[in-house]
């Protein structure tokens, strides 16, 4: 059920990193590890499943939306996840 604003102790901008300001260049993320990243966690960060997952629903549509900024690793085996990382010129 919708919330009026007012009932919020705080409203903050819904500002996300760009691929540039939280992916190294030089390494390949899964979708756990960028969502990790998005928060501000550490990309190997121990958390519980229900976390994890709320994670993974803010990170499909963030690399969704930067896709044209990424690119795809093939998965080192079919039971892998796959690998995501920034464009570069190289």
């Amino acid at each position: 059920m919708p919330r009026s604003k007012d009932a919020f102790e705080g409203i903050y901008p819904c500002d996300f990193y760009t691929p540039a300001e939280l992916l190294d260049p030089d390494q390949m993320y899964t979708i756990r590890e960028i969502g990790r990243l998005l928060q501000g966690l550490d990309p190997d960060a121990d958390l519980d499943e229900g976390t994890e997952a709320v994670l993974v629903d803010w990170a499909v549509p963030w690399v969704m939306r930067n896709a044209d900024d990424l690119v795809i690793g093939e998965p080192p085996t079919e039971d892998d996840p796959g690998y995501y990382g920034l464009k570069t010129d190289q």
